[in-house]
């Protein structure tokens, strides 16, 4: 299982598993998508390069989730998958840095639930998951 949605009184609350860091945040992602659309009925036309760093796991995870919310308001692009990422040490912090595939956002799809940001609440960084919420 890449992900499962989790009982939220107002928000969409949702945990991602994976074997790693980058295969948690990776599922996170597309758990987002899927909070939107059906990223599997998305195509993968487009490709996009996305580097984040944050002073923690908890700050990088936040900061990638929303990069992927300001590449959909900005450039209008849609997540299919997280093609690659790789996430290493910096400093006293974390990089991040991904490739993911989509499309721009058109008559073909359908966004069914906008998601106006990230947040912070209930956030849970792990090895094996880790568990946000988003305001919707």
């Amino acid at each position: 299982m890449k992900y499962e949605f989790l009982e939220h009184t107002s928000d969409s609350k949702f945990r991602a598993y994976g074997k790693s860091f980058e295969e948690c945040f990776s599922n996170a992602a597309e758990a987002m998508a899927k909070i939107m659309t059906d990223p599997e009925k998305v195509e993968g036309k487009l490709t996009k390069s996305v580097q984040v760093s944050g002073t923690d796991l908890k700050q990088l995870l936040y900061s990638f989730l929303e990069e992927l919310l300001f590449l959909l308001d900005t450039q209008s692009f849609l997540l299919h998958k997280v093609s690659s990422m790789q996430i290493i040490p910096k400093g006293k912090g974390y990089f991040l840095s991904a490739t993911l595939s989509g499309d721009s956002v058109d008559d073909k799809y359908h966004i069914e639930t906008g998601i106006k940001a990230v947040t912070y609440m209930d956030m849970e960084v792990h090895e094996n998951y880790v568990q946000v919420v988003v305001d919707i």
